[in-house]
């Protein structure tokens, strides 16, 4: 199970975006990397490929080392680290080690 999936709500801890939030949109668990919403914009020189589509310049997200980023506890309102418990029906949950809340 991993600690970090695509919908979480992430803060950077380290890099050019430190304290920047933002929603994972994918992740790479073979890279061990994630998109994150808005985070480590980058610029890329893209050809017109179609007579619809302009070339230039274009801003876009770039993937991110997965341990520069920590999930956003909802009840602690802050990067926090992830554990995981097994609940009585059996399913395995995340939870936040600071207040135990279900992430």
């Amino acid at each position: 199970m991993a600690r970090i999936k695509k919908g979480d709500t992430v803060e950077v801890i380290t890099g050019k975006d430190k304290g920047r939030r933002g929603k994972v949109i994918r992740v790479y668990p073979q890279n061990q990397r994630v998109l994150v919403q808005g985070i480590n914009i980058v610029k890329k020189h893209m050809r017109q490929r179609r007579q619809d589509m302009p070339g230039g310049i274009i801003e876009m997200e770039a993937p991110i080392h997965i341990s520069n980023v920590m999930p956003v506890c909802n009840r602690c309102g802050r990067g926090v680290r992830v554990g995981f418990k097994i609940l009585e029906d059996g399913t395995k949950v995340r939870v936040c080690k600071k207040c135990g809340e279900t992430i």
